[in-house]
């Protein structure tokens, strides 16, 4: 199986790199890696048209790939529609640094990469570890890992999953979900820079969800969350009326 990985951290992130070191072991995958030179956490799904993108040629540890002066849907569209790597069957975003859960999706930069490889025709997968604190990624690539020995793409789609910050002995278990409506309780704090100007720095907490169905609660519970989607965003009970 030929796996483009690609993320919204950077190429170096620990995540991408833990992953591919996983997947490397084994023979039966080709795994080719496009991704942000940089951090762009939380670009969603915008792409580059005004200014040229630049690709450079990297190496660590045995690891070759592309590191792409764009956003994570660039990296996906020039991996493919560019030629940069054969076609591959399945792209995998992630590891991510922290959750995409809920409606919190559309501000993704690692579902929005995964959503392009849809678009483009390839199943794609989106993964997250839901901790910030350096957490270690060796289980959730090794849980992604087993999963693709496990599990058939050829219907395509995106799956979206999100795995609990603990040690795998720790996760209770595994739970197909739907999203959930991510609720922040938001706080813009105002602020003057040393010249005087006015700025505001964006922060808040997470509300709790009490939908057991929702990829939220079952992160809260401590399971693997895994959320199947589609690029479809029609209303289909308005179209009715």
């Amino acid at each position: 199986m030929r796996i483009l990985l690609t993320n919204d951290d950077g190429f170096y992130a620990r995540g991408l790199q833990t992953l591919w070191q996983v997947l490397a072991e084994d023979e039966t995958f080709d795994v080719s890696t496009v991704a942000p030179e940089n951090q762009k956490s939380a670009t969603g799904h915008s792409i580059t048209l005004n200014e040229p993108i630049f690709v450079t040629e990297q190496q660590k540890k045995g690891h070759k790939g592309f590191a792409v002066r764009g956003n994570p849907a660039d990296c996906v569209k020039l991996a493919l529609q560019g030629e940069l790597i054969p076609r591959p069957d399945l792209v995998i975003s992630g590891i991510n640094n922290g959750p995409n859960l809920g409606t919190d999706v559309f501000y993704s930069g690692t579902v929005s990469a995964a959503m392009e490889g849809v678009l483009l025709g390839i199943p794609s997968i989106a993964v997250s570890l839901a901790g910030y604190n350096g957490d270690d990624y060796e289980d959730a690539a090794r849980f992604v890992h087993h999963f693709l020995k496990q599990n058939n793409f050829i219907e395509g789609g995106l799956l979206n999953i999100n795995i609990p910050p603990l040690p795998a002995n720790e996760w209770k278990g595994v739970k197909f979900t739907k999203l959930g409506k991510a609720v922040y309780n938001n706080v813009f704090e105002h602020r003057l820079d040393p010249r005087g100007r006015s700025y505001f720095w964006q922060a808040g907490s997470l509300a709790p969800e009490t939908d057991p169905e929702t990829d939220l609660y079952a992160l809260q519970q401590e399971y693997v969350s895994i959320t199947p989607m589609h690029s479809d965003l029609t209303d289909y009970r308005k179209l009715k009326i």
